[in-house]
């Protein structure tokens, strides 16, 4: 009984099957057996992908940050109307309209991603020529490839961030769109404040027009009819022609007396009264004519004394000094109003110059852009290890396709679409495709 066990044991055991070798292994005696050609290719590989990792050219990242303006009422107003203004930022207008928390980050975040600071900076940069695209849509969005604008939800601060492979174009790029962004705010600013400096600054060029063309009014009077200040004129009239009257006065007194010493025919009489009607002339010089009505008359005769003597030139008559003070009042009167509204509007206008400035949401830099230092991209070392993996990878598998392609059978209906496709393919393009059997 014992042998006869033993025995039928023994054939079972030389019946069973030998356990098949994981898939894994006989993948890797596939590729263990092509070593060589594998070691090719990856040194092949590595040396290309070193070449072609050092062809990619340099390139540099300049990094600025900047600060939202505080939340006051009138910047949101003021950013309220910017987003209504530009139509290309979709919902933004409800957005502004109810200000709080961070909202103006989201507002300055997509005036910098308009398309109004992207024209500005390729016009400016002339980014067309350097990108070399021939349509701007295509160079503004090479520029919106080449930039990352994100925000921190926390504090707000917005991070600008521009790679370029020239450096200096990289920070002159990263400064552009804080400059842009300035220049922006304020050319679309419509805050109360704005208004109200551009209305007075328009009444105040009107204003500075009307005092110009008074003060040439008063200066063309004063010239025509010498009246240099009325007032003070017509003191010194007064009490020159009191003097006058007063030396006539005793001139005459002193006539009569020689007279009744000397006689008519003396010559003391006669230098008596040569003084005497030179001092009445005077007198009816400085007075005027007593019979004139008119502006027009007063005006004439007033020329007419002025021509007559050298006295006279200096200052009209004391009879036209009234009427001359009428107009001469009315038109200092017009001067000193329009010197008030000119000292009043001009300090309203420096007034909201300061709450315009106040109201605009200036940006308020961070951290300046600055020269790169080091390159930011490629990452060469990382590109070959990767171009020579994946070299690698595809040499596998093709050495591990075509080991499956040849052990399966030629019935195999897998195989034979396969065959049917290919020799299709080979038919139309023949000069491209290799013969099937380098293909098997």
């Amino acid at each position: 009984m014992t042998p006869t066990f033993s025995y039928a044991v023994l054939e079972n055991e030389k019946s069973t099957p030998a356990p098949a070798e994981p898939r894994w292994v006989v993948h890797g005696r596939l590729l263990w057996a092509r070593r060589t050609m594998l070691a090719r290719v990856t040194a092949i590989s590595l040396i290309v992908s070193v070449a072609i990792a050092f062809s990619i050219p340099k390139e540099y990242k300049a990094t600025t940050s900047i600060m939202p303006p505080d939340e006051q009422s009138s910047s949101a107003m003021m950013l309220a109307a910017l987003s209504s203004h530009l139509g290309g930022l979709g919902a933004l207008g409800s957005l502004a309209g109810g200000l709080g928390g961070h909202s103006s980050t989201d507002l300055f975040i997509a005036l910098l991603r308009s398309s109004t600071v992207s024209g500005d900076l390729i016009d400016r940069f002339n980014l067309q020529h350097v990108y070399r695209n021939r349509y701007r849509i295509d160079t503004a969005k090479h520029l919106a490839h080449r930039t990352k604008i994100t925000a921190d939800k926390k504090s707000g601060v917005i991070t600008i961030e521009v790679v370029d492979k020239d450096r200096e174009r990289a920070r002159e790029l990263a400064q552009g769109y804080l400059e842009e962004l300035n220049q922006l705010v304020t050319r679309t600013n419509t805050s109360a404040a704005h208004r109200e400096r551009v209305f007075i600054e328009q009444r105040l060029h009107s204003v500075q027009a009307d005092l110009e063309d008074a003060e040439m009014n008063l200066s063309r009077f004063s010239s025509n009819n010498t009246a240099i200040d009325i007032k003070e004129q017509t003191r010194a009239m007064v009490d020159a022609g009191a003097r006058v009257q007063a030396e006539l006065i005793v001139e005459q007194s002193g006539l009569e007396s020689l007279r009744q010493i000397y006689g008519d025919g003396n010559v003391r009489v006669r230098e008596s009264e040569a003084r005497i009607a030179s001092l009445q002339s005077q007198l009816v010089s400085m007075t005027g004519p007593s019979n004139s009505s008119s502006g027009e008359e007063l005006h004439d005769v007033a020329t007419n004394a002025t021509d007559s003597s050298d006295n006279a030139a200096l200052y009209p008559p004391l009879r036209q000094l009234p009427r001359l003070g009428v107009r001469y009042a009315d038109l200092s009167r017009r001067v000193r109003v329009q010197e008030a509204v000119f000292e009043l509007l001009t300090q309203q206008y420096e007034t909201a110059r300061i709450q315009e400035a106040k109201d605009i949401p200036t940006v308020n830099v961070i951290d300046p852009p600055g020269l790169p230092e080091k390159k930011f991209s490629p990452h060469r070392l990382l590109i070959t290890l990767l171009l020579t993996f994946l070299s690698l990878v595809v040499a596998s598998s093709q050495i591990l396709a075509r080991h499956y392609w040849s052990a399966m059978a030629l019935d195999e209906p897998r195989k034979q679409f396969a065959g049917e496709v290919f020799s299709v393919l080979r038919r139309r393009f023949g000069s491209i495709l290799p013969s099937r059997r380098g293909a098997s």
